[in-house]
């Protein structure tokens, strides 16, 4: 069973940084597709990055793109989301989540997820 961990988070100042690291565990957890999707009070779920299981391809919200860098170490099976020039709107529950999909597009903006983490807050004000 495929088992997704999500850390990270925290409280910025607007126009900061931080790094989101989701841990993935389970016999083919190299195989999936993992996004980080973010939920906000009020708005709908967003599919903000996601990357395929090789790791060579990548999909980014407008919201995010420029700002946002997803990335993958697939020996540790661990999955990153770089996010720089936080803005008040990016505060929100960020959620990792994996499926076997190759579209990295669809899986985010569908969304396509099989297992979801158990989240992690970002705060960003001043």
């Amino acid at each position: 069973q495929l088992q997704l961990v999500e850390s990270g988070g925290g409280l910025v100042q607007p126009g900061g940084s931080l790094r989101l690291s989701c841990a993935a565990s389970g016999l083919t957890a190299h195989y999936y597709a993992i996004g980080w999707f973010r939920h906000a009070p009020g708005k709908e779920r967003e599919g903000v990055s996601c990357i395929s299981g090789e790791g060579d391809k990548t999909y980014y919200a407008d919201s995010v793109r420029g700002r946002f860098t997803i990335s993958r170490e697939s020996a540790q099976n661990m999955v990153y989301l770089e996010m720089n020039n936080l803005k008040p709107e990016d505060t929100a529950v960020y959620y990792c989540g994996a499926e076997d999909v190759s579209t990295v597009q669809a899986m985010c903006t569908i969304p396509l997820v099989a297992s979801w983490g158990q989240g992690t807050q970002v705060t960003v004000s001043s």
